[in-house]
Parts: structure tokens; sequence; C-alpha cells
């Protein structure tokens, strides 16, 4: 089964990121938007994995998160990978939180040590909205998020890390939650 380890976006948020889809679209640019219920925050993709590699990966990560409390992160800024002459992803900013830093840095580790390939890029904390399918109607869209790169969208607090299962079907991918692993002080 397709997995990853994400943190999950408040329905406030999604509600807020349907708003800004919904804005875009108009500018007519050929994109594939990602549902808002499917917007996550992806620490770590694992691909595909063994129904018996699973206990190992939960424990992984509710050790790691043990030892973390919750905290809070602001939704901030437009932009796109990898840059305006070949746009590919459209995605929303998460700002400023060394403990999110770290909290990746520590899951990359301990699905290394559980044979999982380390990340070669660096982590760019981000909720991919769409892909760019061509580059018909970009410049106007590319131009509009130009005018939005510092807008605040409000802010998640981040108290779970979440094992997804991701199934891919023509209708696009349909995610399952396999286990939720509580931050530190969300357990007490």
């Amino acid at each position: 089964m397709r997995c990853f380890i994400a943190i999950e976006i408040s329905e406030v948020i999604k509600s807020v990121l349907l708003e800004i889809e919904e804005e875009l679209k108009k500018y007519g640019a050929d994109v594939r938007w990602v549902k808002p219920d499917n917007v996550h925050l992806t620490l770590k993709f694992l691909g595909n994995i063994k129904d018996e590699s699973t206990d190992k990966i939960i424990k992984t990560v509710e050790e790691i998160c043990s030892r973390y409390d919750s905290f809070d992160l602001m939704i901030k800024g437009l932009d796109i990978f990898p840059n305006r002459k070949s746009p590919r992803v459209l995605w929303v900013g998460i700002e400023g939180n060394d403990i999110l830093a770290a909290l990746q840095k520590e899951i990359d580790k301990g699905m290394s040590s559980l044979g999982f390939e380390n990340e070669k890029r660096k982590f760019t904390a981000h909720l991919t909205l769409g892909r760019f399918r061509s580059p018909r109607g970009n410049e106007a869209l590319l131009d509009a998020l130009n005018q939005r790169k510092n807008d605040s969208f409000g802010h998640i607090t981040v108290k779970s890390l979440f094992l997804i299962k991701s199934d891919l079907s023509p209708a696009g991918a349909r995610y399952i939650k396999i286990s939720d692993a509580p931050l530190g002080n969300t357990r007490r």
C-alpha cells in the first residue's frame, strides 16, 4: 500500500483553501486542483510499504511524537515550484516554526532506520493546491499569485501526526488514515 506521514489541516483552513482555489480558477490556467479535503502537510512520503512494516512505522512515529508538544503553524503566502518559467506545483506556505523542521527531520531519520530512503531535497513546508498541466493561461495566474505571496490565511494547531494510505484511481487520490500519533502533551 502507498503511504505517507502527514499533518491534517483543520476544517477552517480547508474552507479558506477552497475560497482561494475558487478565486484562482477564474484565471483559467490549466491546473488540476487538489480537493481541499485532500490537502495535508506531508512530512515523509514512504511510497509502497508492506503490511508487515506498518506496526514498526506506527511505533516509530509514536515514539517521536511523544517527545514533542503541540504547536501552531501559520498558513501564509501563495507560490509555485520550481519556478515561474516552468511552474509545476501551486502551493500555500507554512511559516516559521523550528519545531516543525526538527520534527520532520526526526521523522525522516526514524524512517531511515526502518529502511526508507532519506529525503534528498530540503524540506519546504507547504500545502499543495494544484498541479500545472500545461502553460495555457499561466501568466495571469502567476501574476495573481505574486500579488498574494505574503497573504496570511490563518493558523493550525498541530496535535497529531497521521500515517495515511493513498489509493489512486482515475477519479483522483483517496486518503485513508491508518493511525494517529498524538504529540506528547496531547496525550495527557
